[in-house]
């Protein structure tokens, strides 16, 4: 089943996606004085926010927050955060959570969606790429940069028409 998560949620939440960051930190995750917790919580409250979950066998098994990003044009949405229980990886669950997330996305009138994924995190960069996420190009790594710019065509079209060899699919 997937819904909205619930501000009660905000630790298991957390929990998931400390578990699934740690995976492509080959040091460990940073400890840069972030409150997960806090950071959860007030995602999930956020009036012009969403996060989305992923429940099977009742427990959070994936996790999506997105919104309009502040600068951004009305008709992009940013997805922040998207993690799935390493426990239950190659399990279809990112795929069916992706699509919950752009039928919201179509269904709110948004054309765009952008993302950015860890350098180290090549598991995320496949998945984007087999869905049709392309390099940003009104957004390129700059010199020293951890991470990669990424974005979707919510209703289709051009952009995702190159996905597939752009992906080297």
């Amino acid at each position: 089943m997937i819904r909205t998560a619930l501000p009660a949620e905000a630790a298991a939440v957390a929990d998931l996606h400390a578990r699934a960051r740690a995976t492509y930190y080959p040091d460990g995750v940073p400890q840069d004085g972030t409150d997960w917790l806090a950071a959860w919580r007030g995602a999930i409250e956020r009036p012009d926010g969403h996060v989305l979950c992923l429940v099977q066998d009742g427990r959070i098994a994936g996790i999506a927050s997105f919104r309009t990003d502040e600068g951004a044009p009305a008709d992009t949405v940013k997805l922040f955060q998207f993690h799935v229980d390493p426990d239950r990886w190659r399990a279809g669950i990112g795929t069916v959570l992706h699509a919950a997330c752009v039928e919201e996305w179509q269904a709110d009138g948004k054309r765009t969606a952008t993302l950015d994924v860890h350098t180290d995190n090549l598991r995320a960069q496949a998945f984007y790429a087999r869905l049709g996420w392309v390099p940003d190009p009104e957004n390129p790594p700059e010199e020293g940069d951890h991470h990669l710019y990424l974005r979707y065509a919510v209703a289709g079209g051009a952009e995702r028409d190159g996905s597939a060899e752009a992906a080297g699919e």
